[in-house]
């Protein structure tokens, strides 16, 4: 039976780097070991052939050998090996140490019981848009692990303190058989910290933590937005021991607003203006987050027209300058006319309507020129 391609077993290309090769091979090799799969040959024989794929591919003369003569070309030396010797020329532990160092709850070269800083915390602050522009100061309620003030962090009752675990040797690990290959693993009896506590403090019980609410004032500058996030340091969990604390991250949540809407660093709100402004032109007052200002309509103006006042948007937080408000019109028509209304709007279309009446409706000749094609294309040719 011929051999299959080392490539192909390991399910790379043929450009594949080192890191490459080793990472297909930890992959096939955790899969398909035989201690993980006892009393399967097939598992065997492709744990097998996976190896001896990276032996070859592993080594660079050997797969340079590989590559100009294909399996002929190594034959001596894919035939040579047996046992756990070979992988590339590396240890046995070093491929498979860091994957089972997470199994197992390793992680090699850990040292002694090392104390686990404190996590970070997430707070989500909800804004209003006027608070976003302007900046202001809140205070904030955090339920949060800290230090305890009786054992200060040590866990101990007053007047005794912690002692080296018998089982680890304050190692905090210990070790054990896989197979044919030794792993790491969390000591089951100190659980990994390296000291045990034999009269554990009564307010914290033996963790060095207890959960309190703390209340904190941070500084909300002026043009933050949704998504951004403030960092205050060492404001996080406790860490275990007298470790360092983690951070507390404040997220902004701009509420919605009922007339403006934000876009980066411009402003946008939409105005309502009658048909006879949007006709004949006037000025009307429209609102800015710094008060109330005068915009003019020019006579003939159309929905959806835009009007841009500079200026009057947001100042971002890492700029200078501030954005702009943006007015899009939308022209209202008027409803629950009396008779009298409807009898002057009948004169108005009256007189609107005729040979002149496209100049007065700028949009409508293009979208009947728009129609006429849109029935032309459908029609059989």
């Amino acid at each position: 039976m011929s051999k299959r391609d080392y490539y192909e077993v390991l399910g790379v290309s043929k450009d594949a780097n080192d890191a490459d090769l080793k990472k297909a091979y930890r992959r096939l090799a955790m899969k398909h070991h035989p201690d993980r799969n006892p009393d399967d040959n097939v598992a065997e024989e492709k744990f097998k052939e996976a190896k001896e794929a990276f032996e070859i591919l592993g080594d660079s003369q050997k797969r340079a050998s590989y590559d100009r003569f294909g399996h002929d070309g190594v034959s001596n030396s894919a035939s040579g090996g047996g046992g756990g010797a070979g992988f590339g020329g590396g240890d046995f532990n070093d491929i498979f140490g860091d994957v089972f160092g997470d199994i197992f709850g390793g992680g090699g070269g850990r040292g002694r019981g090392r104390a686990r800083g404190g996590a970070d915390l997430q707070y989500n602050l909800d804004l209003t848009l006027e608070e976003s522009v302007t900046g202001l100061e809140k205070s904030l309620k955090i339920p949060t692990q800290v230090v305890c003030s009786q054992c200060t962090g040590s866990g101990a009752k007053p007047g005794t303190k912690p002692v080296t675990c018998e089982t680890c040797k304050g190692m905090g690990q210990v070790r054990m058989q896989q197979g044919f290959f030794s792993v790491q693993q969390a000591c089951p009896t100190c659980r990994g910290k390296g000291e045990q506590i034999s009269d554990p403090c009564n307010k914290c019980h033996g963790a060095g933590r207890v959960q309190e609410q703390k209340t904190l004032s941070v500084k909300i500058p002026p043009g933050v937005d949704t998504g951004d996030r403030i960092r205050l340091s060492g404001e996080g969990e406790a860490g275990e021991k007298n470790a360092p604390a983690g951070d507390l991250y404040v997220l902004v949540q701009v509420k919605k607003h009922n007339i403006f809407e934000r876009n980066d660093d411009d402003l946008l709100c939409t105005v309502p203006i009658d048909v006879i402004t949007a006709s004949l032109g006037g000025e009307l007052e429209v609102p800015t987050l710094d008060g109330r200002v005068n915009l003019k309509i020019p006579a003939g103006t159309q929905t959806d027209k835009v009007f841009r006042m500079r200026g009057k948007g947001v100042k971002p937080v890492r700029n200078s300058s501030a954005g702009d408000l943006l007015c899009r019109i939308q022209i209202e028509v008027p409803v629950n006319l009396t008779a009298e209304q409807k009898e002057l709007f009948e004169q108005l279309r009256t007189t609107l309507s005729g040979k002149n009446c496209l100049k007065h409706t700028p949009r409508h000749s293009g979208w009947l020129d728009g129609m006429k094609k849109f029935f032309d294309d459908m029609r059989p040719s």
